[in-house]
């Protein structure tokens, strides 16, 4: 029998300071500059705020008292939660981006983990494996293996561990080396690369003292200034400047300042086309303009106007709105998707016709109109010929070939005939990133030339055989140079977009996928901004400027269904989320320019043709033929890459994994549930790890461009796992409901109450996913629990049965009508009828309804009074029928009208039923939030984030009022 390991619980098992974590999480994502999401393009990346603080708290043990399992620790509830408040504390130091290389901030936190880390190896000084497993001089490093964007390994690192990233994708590979091991690998250089005639703030800025990367960051820098100037060299006549002649300004007043001036163009804006279904004008190339606006900032209104003439149409610049403020918003579309109206005859161009015309190779593409810098500002001119004539004149010799898959969910261009990644570009964009991408093994020449003429060492060892000397530098230099071409690649296609509310061109990837676009924006790749190599390249080097401190990082591919980097190692990890990113897919499209730079030094990661797709657990149906074949193969390798890390994790203390959660993620009436999520609880649990605490983490903002509209990702749940006993029971469905019944009452009151100053209340919309948690905490410590009938429960069920919880709080009986009442009509008239029956069902009557005021009922028709409906003069001490449901909708008009002390002045009149009121609320909040009844939801939500505010102005203390027993 394996001797067992003494192992206190920590802070993450027990309580989180959340508010603060997420308050940072979400401020965070509006971070750009020096933040390590600029340094290259990944797709849902964990904020450093959640990453860190899970960490942390992953690390350091609990000071609340703990006996069993052979050993005895920790203090009081009394001077524990004095603890714990000292531990939240560095965490809300922690989590802010202003204190991310706030060295007394760092040091803080270290300190704790390695406090803890020592009191854990004295536990188990007497283990046999104690000298193996517990050394108190080193602590155990932590490994990633579905490394990513890399947040959790740099956290590792920023918090003093050894960090280890791993991934199947190359992407990602790259991206972690160039975060934890390259920066690592060459800190304290001094650079060596000449510094650019003209950068005359370069040598007085230069440092006498090249901390961490700085010196790496600055060679980066110059080696690419060199590279910018040999473009502009090589490219000049492709993007020449625009003169202002007096032709331009003829029908132009604003344009009179500027004739004979030079411009330099901003962006050249194009519509697709196609010949025009019209018989009449088959020959005709008609513009798929989606709209014809350039500018609708106040003042600076500019718009595309065609005019047609002489069998054809050419297109002017206007300034102002235009008349038809509808038409020019429009443009040649008619509705969503590929349905657009000729322009010379007003036909309709369905999607069959430009299917057919793309897939002919008979869609191509008309200048609109040119965006260029003026003197003050942006200044839009109708387009010329010869800027037209220019474009044309572009001959790529290199283009990616690689087909993009078929797969319209996440790409639409191949419907279209942009069958390839190559496709994606203009004849004129791939002679810029070819050009580029060329000139970085150019650069990397001349920088191994200018190392040894400076007397470096060389011994000619690359990174891939762990060189160090001035091969291994001057491939160093190269990867971010080969980074910026692949990050300069997403402003450079024909999928961008020009923003007439921002005035500029915004890149490819605004979400999670290549959709279509119609009418596009070519920036200028020497255009000094958004779109230039240097551009790119200098906000690169603000986030590698803070790196190079810490322990050695090391980055490597590896399958995470077999890699045994593990071994020995802390584990927390963000796997994918089941179907929801298509990872390998999507970043193909710089794979193919990073291969293009990198491979000849970096054979090894860049060996293959592209990104690993076969083994990449992700459940994309159209990879698996069907989804059943996807759910399977998603659910055996996630099972087979938990198992992995539950037999090879070190065995002292929890395992944390994130998991991405959808908002109103529902199966019908079931409660909050979806396919990915019960299938990778599934792969958890079959991997053999027990649940010990689930936290939602808030990390999304809600005016990102895939959460406008649509069902977003919007928390992560961190599960928190331990290996399950070898030997632990199994028990009856009776037993488990039994237990169930025991313990959610009590998880719910302190989620939606908090517990004093150690926890922090759960948001409403998190409350579905928050309860889950404690309940599968309940069934993830049996090794089975079995169904009537000997079949053992599955994770569906039991989801099932904790979502239940939720749906069943007891109410009296008008708010159970109102409720019910509620979620099938809303606020519309319902039949008098139906509600006479529903009011029966429920013990009360119509009548008893609108005496108390909840309801208007009159000529057979039913409604529910919405708050604002509700009289100001209300007084509850001689309301004789006063139902839950009415005094939360009162608080709710007391909160709107009067604020939350008026709020506060009405609670503490019906104090007695605070708790009751406030449950409803989240209940409300649950059903609108996942019916879509947005407005609705966020009363409710400002009911329950002020809650704490309102209790204070009406100076009570929460009342304890006992839960009604679920399984009844």
């Amino acid at each position: 029998m394996p001797h067992p390991i003494k192992s206190p619980r920590k802070l993450i098992e027990v309580a989180l300071p959340l508010n603060a974590i997420n308050i940072a999480a979400a401020k965070e994502k509006s971070v750009r500059h020096g933040h390590p999401s600029t340094l290259h393009l990944w797709w849902a990346r964990r904020p450093l705020a959640a990453a860190g603080a899970v960490i942390f708290a992953q690390l350091v043990n609990d000071p609340g008292y703990q006996q069993g399992g052979g050993f005895k620790y920790g203090k009081n509830k009394k001077e524990a939660a004095i603890e714990r408040k000292r531990l939240f504390k560095i965490i809300e130091d922690l989590v802010p981006w202003d204190n991310s290389s706030d060295e007394i901030v760092l040091e803080s936190a270290r300190a704790e983990i390695r406090r803890s880390w020592r009191e854990v190896c004295a536990l188990n000084r007497d283990h046999p494996q104690a000298a193996e497993l517990f050394n108190p001089d080193k602590l155990p490093a932590l490994h990633d293996p579905f490394a990513g964007g890399g947040a959790i390994p740099l956290e590792a690192q920023r918090l003093g561990l050894e960090p280890y990233a791993s991934d199947l994708n190359p992407v990602a590979v790259l991206i972690n080396k160039a975060m934890i091991e390259i920066p690592q690998k060459f800190a304290g250089r001094t650079p060596i690369g000449p510094i650019p005639d003209n950068d005359r703030k370069a040598r007085l800025d230069i440092p006498r003292e090249w901390q961490g990367a700085t010196g790496l960051a600055e060679d980066v820098r110059r080696y690419g200034a060199w590279m910018r100037a040999e473009a502009q060299t090589r490219l000049a006549n492709l993007y020449p400047p625009v003169e202002i002649t007096s032709a331009m300004a003829r029908d132009r007043p604003d344009l009179n300042p500027l004739v004979g001036k030079k411009l330099t163009v901003i962006a050249w804006l194009w519509a697709r086309t196609v010949k025009s279904p019209n018989p009449a004008f088959s020959n005709v190339d008609v513009p798929l303009a989606s709209t014809f606006v350039l500018s609708n900032k106040d003042g600076k209104d500019a718009f595309v106007e065609p005019v047609i003439h002489e069998g054809g149409y050419r297109f002017t610049v206007k300034m102002g709105r235009a008349k038809d403020q509808d038409a020019a918003n429009n443009g040649t579309k008619l509705s969503r998707g590929a349905n657009f109206q000729c322009l010379m005859s007003e036909t309709p161009i369905d999607s069959a016709h430009i299917y057919a015309e793309a897939n002919a190779g008979r869609m191509g593409a008309r200048l609109m109109a040119i965006v260029a810098e003026g003197e003050r500002g942006r200044v839009y001119l109708a387009p010329t010929p010869e800027m037209e004539a220019i474009a044309l004149t572009a001959q790529p010799t290199w283009k990616p070939e690689l087909a993009m898959p078929d797969n319209p969910r996440w790409f639409s261009p191949p419907l279209y005939g942009l069958k390839t990644y190559g496709d994606l570009f203009t004849p004129r964009q791939l002679v810029a990133l070819t050009t580029l991408s060329d000139l970085v093994a150019e650069a990397r020449a001349k920088i191994l030339q200018d190392g040894l003429m400076a007397g470096l060492l060389d011994d000619q060892k690359g990174l891939e055989t762990g060189g160090t000397a001035v091969t291994a530098y001057a491939e160093a230099v190269s990867v971010y140079l080969a980074l910026a071409v692949s990050k300069m690649a997403d402003t450079q296609t024909s999928l961008c977009r020009w923003k007439p509310s921002m005035d500029q061109s915004i890149a490819t990837f605004g979400r999670q996928a290549l959709p279509m676009v119609w009418d596009f924006s070519e920036a200028n790749a020497l255009g000094g901004m958004a779109g230039d190599f240097l551009v790119s390249l200098s906000n690169m080097m603000r986030v590698l400027d803070r790196l190079g401190t810490g322990l050695p990082g090391f980055a490597t591919q590896a399958d995470a269904q077999n890699q045994t980097i593990t071994s020995g190692k802390r584990v927390s990890t963000d796997p994918p989320y089941y179907d929801n990113i298509g990872y390998a897919d999507l970043s193909d499209f710089f794979y193919v320019w990073l291969r293009r730079s990198l491979r000849p030094f970096l054979p090894g990661l860049f060996s293959t043709i592209e990104v690993p797709k076969t083994e990449e657990l992700v459940a994309t149906a159209y990879r698996h033929k069907t989804k059943e074949k996807a759910e399977a193969f998603f659910l055996d390798g996630m099972t087979k890459a938990m198992s992995n890390l539950s037999i090879q994790a070190h065995p002292e203390g929890p395992i944390t994994i994130y998991y991405a959660s959808k908002q109103s993620d529902t199966e019908n009436d079931q409660g909050t549930s979806s396919k990915g999520w019960v299938t990778f609880l599934d792969a958890v649990l079959r991997a053999g790890l027990q649940l010990t605490g689930t936290w939602p983490m808030r990390t999304e903002m809600g005016n990102r461009q895939i959460a406008a509209g649509t069902n977003a990702l919007a928390s992560s749940i961190v599960l928190v796992c331990r290996k399950r006993s070898l030997d632990a029971p199994t028990v009856s469905r009776r037993e488990f409901l039994r237990e169930l019944n025991a313990v959610l009452p009590e998880a719910l009151d302190e989620m939606t109450k908090g517990s004093g100053e150690d926890r922090s209340p759960v948001a409403p919309v998190d409350l579905s996913q928050a309860i889950i948690g404690p309940g599968m905490a309940v069934f993830s410590k049996y090794s089975a629990v079995l169904e009537a009938d000997g079949t053992p429960m599955s994770v569906h069920t039991v989801l099932q049965l904790i979502n239940r919880f939720l749906a069943e709080d007891d109410f009296d009986s008008d708010t159970q009508f109102c409720l019910h009442w509620f979620e099938q009509n809303g606020w519309a008239t319902g039949r008098f009828g139906d509600a006479d029956t529903l009011s029966r069902a429920k013990g009360t009557s119509v009548d008893h309804l609108r005496h108390a005021g909840v309801i208007e009922s009159g000529g057979g028709a039913v409604r529910l009074l919405k708050w604002s409906e509700y009289s100001p003069d209300w007084v509850p001490q001689g309301d004789i029928r006063n139902p839950v449901w009415e005094t939360l909708h009162h608080l709710i008009r007391a909160l709107k009208q009067d604020g939350e002390t008026g709020a506060g002045r009405m609670l503490a009149i019906v104090q007695g039923r605070s708790e009751a009121t406030r449950q409803l609320a989240y209940r409300l909040h649950t059903l609108c939030e996942r019916e879509g009844r947005a407005e609705d939801a966020r009363a409710y939500n400002e009911i329950i984030t002020s809650w704490t505010a309102i209790e204070s102005a009406a100076n009570i203390a929460p009342v304890e009022e006992p839960q009604g027993n679920l399984f009844d």
